[in-house]
C-alpha cells in the first residue's frame, strides 16, 4: 500500500518503450535530435500554441528555477505563496538561479486571491531604487495541498499581474491531473487564462525523469537556452530526454495516466469520507489527500504495510490526531485503495 508520493511509481509502459525505441543506432546531440522535434509539434498542438518554445530538463526543480530566472531579473520580488514548492521545497533553487531573486509570500498555505496578489504588488514601491522590484507572479496547479485553481480563479490572478506588467509562471508538477479535474484543455488552463510559462510535469504522471518547460512568448527562447546550458542542464544525450516525453505524449498517455489516477484517487477519496475518524484537511481535488487521524490508527495502518507521510512522532498517545499525506500514484493497485480505507475505517 505505497501512498506516499506518486513519485514512487514506475514509469508508463509507453515511456520504457519508447526510451528502447530511442536507443537504436545514432542521433544529434544537445536537443537537436528528431524525436524532439516530434515533442516539440507535439506540445505545439496540445497547447494551440504554435509559436511556443518547448524544453526538456531533467527535474522539476530545474524547470521551475530555470524559467523563473528566465522571466525574472536579479533585483526582482517572485509572488508566490507561502506552501509554494519554490519556497519551502526547492533549497533556494529560484534565487539561486535568478542570481539574487527574492520571493514575495501571498495569501495563506496554499492559494492566494486576486486581493491578496493586489495588495502584495503594491506594497513593493514601483522604481525605488532601494527595494527589491516587482517580478512574475507564480502559481502552483495541483497546489501544495491537494487543490486546483478553477479557470476563472487563474485568469483573475493573472489579470492582476498583467495590470501591473508582470509576467505569469505556473509550475505544473501535476499538471495533467489538473486539467483532467478541470475537463479543460492545456490552453485553457495556461496562456488562455494569462500564463506565459509553465512547468509541464512528466515524472509524477509516469515518465522516469523529464519535465518541460513551455514559453508561450518565444522571446524568451534563447535566454532560457543560455540559462540551460549555464546551469549545467542541457543534457548531451537529449534523446533519452525526448524519448520519454515522446511516449508520454504519444496517443494521449499522459491524459489516460491522469484520468486513472485521478478515478483511483476518488475511489479512495469516497472511502474515507465514511471513515468515521478521518478527518480532512482540505477538500481534495485531485490525487493527494491531506488529513488526520488518530495515532493508533496510525500504527494499525502501517503496522499493515501502508506508507504514506505521516506529520508526527509515531509515539505518544494512542488517541492524538496526527496529521497525513497520502498522494495516489497512477500505478496503485485498486485493492490496495480498498485495504487501506478497510483499515482506516477501523473494520479490521
Amino acid at each position: 500500500m505505497m501512498f506516499k508520493s506518486d513519485n514512487c511509481a514506475p514509469a508508463l509502459p509507453e515511456v520504457m518503450d519508447a526510451v528502447v525505441e530511442a536507443n537504436q543506432g545514432f542521433q544529434s546531440s544537445y536537443g537537436d535530435d528528431e524525436m524532439m522535434e516530434e515533442v516539440s509539434a507535439l506540445v505545439r498542438a496540445e497547447f494551440e500554441a504554435p509559436e511556443a518554445a518547448v524544453y526538456l530538463v531533467s527535474t522539476g526543480t530545474a524547470a521551475n528555477a530555470l524559467a523563473l530566472s528566465t522571466l525574472a531579473r536579479p533585483w526582482d520580488t517572485i509572488f508566490c505563496t507561502p506552501l509554494a514548492h519554490i519556497h519551502i521545497d526547492e533549497c533556494h533553487a529560484p534565487e539561486f538561479y535568478t542570481g539574487g531573486g527574492k520571493l514575495t509570500l501571498v495569501g495563506e498555505k496554499d492559494k492566494m486571491t486576486p486581493e491578496a496578489l493586489e495588495a502584495a504588488i503594491i506594497g513593493w514601491t514601483k522604481g525605488d531604487v532601494h527595494t527589491s522590484q516587482r517580478g512574475p507572479l507564480a502559481l502552483t496547479q495541483v497546489t501544495e495541498r491537494g487543490r486546483i485553481y478553477s479557470l476563472e480563479e487563474l485568469r483573475a490572478l493573472t489579470r492582476v499581474a498583467k495590470a501591473h506588467g508582470l509576467t505569469a509562471h505556473m509550475d505544473g508538477a501535476r499538471f495533467a491531473n489538473a486539467m483532467v479535474s478541470l475537463g479543460c484543455s492545456a490552453a485553457e488552463m495556461t496562456w488562455k487564462a494569462g500564463i506565459d510559462a509553465v512547468s509541464f510535469g512528466g515524472t509524477k504522471n509516469g515518465c522516469m525523469g523529464v519535465e518541460g518547460v513551455i514559453f508561450f512568448n518565444p522571446e524568451h527562447a534563447w535566454e532560457f537556452e543560455l540559462r540551460r546550458k549555464r546551469g549545467a542542464h542541457l543534457f548531451s544525450k537529449h534523446r533519452y530526454l525526448s524519448a520519454q516525453m515522446l511516449g508520454y505524449l504519444r496517443n494521449d498517455a499522459w491524459k489516460k495516466a491522469a484520468a486513472a489516477t485521478n478515478a483511483k484517487a476518488a475511489r479512495m477519496i469516497s472511502g474515507l469520507r465514511d471513515a468515521p475518524e478521518f478527518e480532512f484537511l482540505f477538500e481534495p481535488a485531485a490525487n493527494m489527500i491531506f488529513a488526520t487521524l488518530p495515532r493508533r490508527i496510525h500504527r494499525d495502518l502501517q503496522a499493515a504495510g501502508a506508507r504514506y507521510e505521516m506529520h508526527g512522532p509515531f509515539d505518544g498517545p494512542e488517541d492524538e490526531r496526527i496529521g497525513m499525506r497520502l498522494v495516489v500514484g497512477w500505478s496503485v493497485d485498486e485493492a490496495d485503495i480498498d485495504r487501506f480505507v478497510e483499515i482506516a475505517s477501523g473494520k479490521i
